[in-house]
């Protein structure tokens, strides 16, 4: 496992060092003299130490900013000030600071502060990975889904770059729960949710469990025709799977309809939408006999 990585704010230089040389040993550290800097450096910080004082901006304005921000929210935040007044202290907790550490700073009791920060940021990180799991196919959940929607649909309309989004359904599940038992369905679920995620090729792409039979695959920065190809590639992996199926009217064994919806995210729109497109996509892949992918590009939703 990866060491944390902690984020030290500070524009004095030598007192930087001092929280390198207290810190370095126990954790992998990134350091920023400016605001600016700091809110470049979060995304990729698991807690940060943050002077009050920088030259561009307050500390507490800089706290109040990350706790603003969705995807930084829940990284520790310790404010560390020569300032020692009671309004001080309520200011940076009232901003979303986990705590205040007034200087001269005893660096014991900051290792100790910063481990204890650190250890309660992982039990909520694991709580939160569970919560975002889908308990039978070990693959993301519509919970996970929804929030990595959100968070591609805002990244991707400042950059003004497509988003893609395959909805899927396994053809004729009832039937297949009725006919081999629902452990034999459980165990479908399991090998198509693997096959899905064994056709993803990109870090940022997710499948996830939608919902009873339906799985869906989010692929940031993925045009109409890489899109269509990824379908294409699950749509196969599920049928080599071959996995009986008697009651099926699409194929001799397992198969899946897919739906692909893809748009360039802007600001207006709310990112459920591209779903309900692929959602469309899909009600005709099925009306046209099942076991094929259909697919549409928008320029608006």
């Amino acid at each position: 496992m990866s060491r944390y990585r902690v984020l030290i704010v500070e524009d004095d230089a030598i007192q930087r060092d001092l929280y390198v040389a207290a810190l370095g040993t126990d954790y992998d550290l990134l350091t920023a003299a400016t605001g600016a800097e700091a809110f470049e450096l979060a995304p990729s910080a698991d807690m940060v130490l943050l002077d009050a004082g920088l030259p561009d901006m307050d500390g507490v304005a800089i706290c109040r900013h990350l706790k603003k921000d969705k995807d930084l929210a829940d990284i520790p935040v310790v404010i560390i000030t020569a300032r020692s007044g009671l309004n001080d202290h309520v200011a940076g907790l009232e901003a979303g600071a986990v705590d205040y550490v007034t200087k001269p700073v005893n660096f014991e009791i900051l290792k100790a502060r910063v481990k204890n920060y650190v250890s309660l940021k992982n039990q909520r990180d694991v709580l939160t990975k569970l919560a975002t799991i889908d308990g039978l196919t070990g693959i993301p959940n519509r919970r996970s889904f929804d929030s990595a929607l959100a968070r591609e649909w805002r990244r991707l309309a400042r950059a003004d770059k497509p988003l893609s989004v395959v909805l899927i359904d396994v053809d004729h599940f009832k039937q297949f729960n009725d006919t081999y038992g629902h452990g034999e369905g459980d165990a479908c679920l399991k090998a198509v949710a693997q096959a899905l995620v064994g056709t993803l090729k990109r870090p940022s792409d997710m499948a996830a469990r939608y919902g009873g039979e339906e799985f869906v695959l989010l692929l940031p920065e993925a045009n109409i025709e890489g899109a269509k190809a990824t379908a294409e590639a699950a749509r196969a992996a599920v049928a080599a799977l071959n996995i009986p199926h008697a009651q099926s009217s699409a194929a001799a064994h397992v198969t899946v309809s897919l739906g692909v919806a893809q748009i360039v995210p802007t600001d207006g729109p709310h990112p459920q939408l591209i779903v309900e497109a692929a959602d469309r996509q899909l009600y005709i892949a099925k009306k046209g006999g099942r076991n094929r992918v259909q697919a549409a590009a928008h320029n608006n939703i």
